[in-house]
């Protein structure tokens, strides 16, 4: 009887090992306090202010763009966060690049995709040090209702698979399929803020659900 419940148990979690492992659900990529789970220039360029990530400074130009990541990948996902973005000259510009990877060269730089955030660019999917090209342009007249220039506003990002949609407020903004079988469907999520503007750029409420 005793060899027969040891075989049982080692089939058993022979068996558990092959099972799926459930997808994580509402995970919060940001504690409001600290910047666990994410690396990148804390001294110089990025902060935690008001239970939020920032960066730049009023009165200050942004020398060059700047990218706080997540320490790990993610594939597929539902991502969805608070931004708000001010500025006074130059160019205005944020936004959260995913399925992405930090270069070396420079090393302040990422490739990969961009959520777009700024005027001109308000809800677009860019591809960022790769083709360097938007990818999907949304209408001007309908991102003006829909964004709050100077507040808060709500930015979702949905990656499955080859598809990508995003979200503005609610309103979605971009419909992409990847069509280009060599370009990489995961990798890491990073927070912008842009150089040549005279820019402020906070993020906050970071949740994300990851999909099978």
């Amino acid at each position: 009887m005793k060899t027969f419940l040891f075989v049982s148990a080692i089939a058993t979690l022979f068996l558990v090992g092959f099972l799926p492992v459930p997808a994580k659900k509402n995970v919060s990529l940001f504690d409001g306090k600290t910047f666990r789970g994410w690396e990148g220039d804390t001294v110089n360029t990025w902060r935690i202010e008001n239970g939020a990530i920032a960066a730049g400074q009023p009165g200050h130009m942004v020398p060059h763009n700047d990218f706080l990541c997540t320490t790990r990948s993610y594939a597929n996902f539902a991502m969805r966060l608070k931004v708000r973005l001010t500025g006074t000259k130059g160019f205005v510009n944020a936004g959260i690049q995913f399925r992405s990877k930090r270069l070396t060269n420079p090393p302040y730089e990422m490739i990969g995709y961009q959520a777009d955030w700024g005027p001109k660019y308000w809800g677009s999917l860019y591809d960022e040090s790769r083709r360097k090209v938007t990818l999907v342009q949304p209408d001007s007249v309908q991102l003006a209702k829909w964004v709050k220039i100077d507040d808060w506003n709500t930015y979702e990002i949905r990656a499955e698979n080859r598809r990508i949609r995003l979200y503005v407020n609610g309103h979605q903004t971009v419909e992409y399929t990847e069509s280009d079988e060599t370009i990489p469907q995961s990798g890491l999520i990073g927070l912008q803020i842009h150089g040549a503007g005279i820019t402020q750029v906070a993020y906050k409420e970071i949740t994300l659900d990851e999909l099978p």
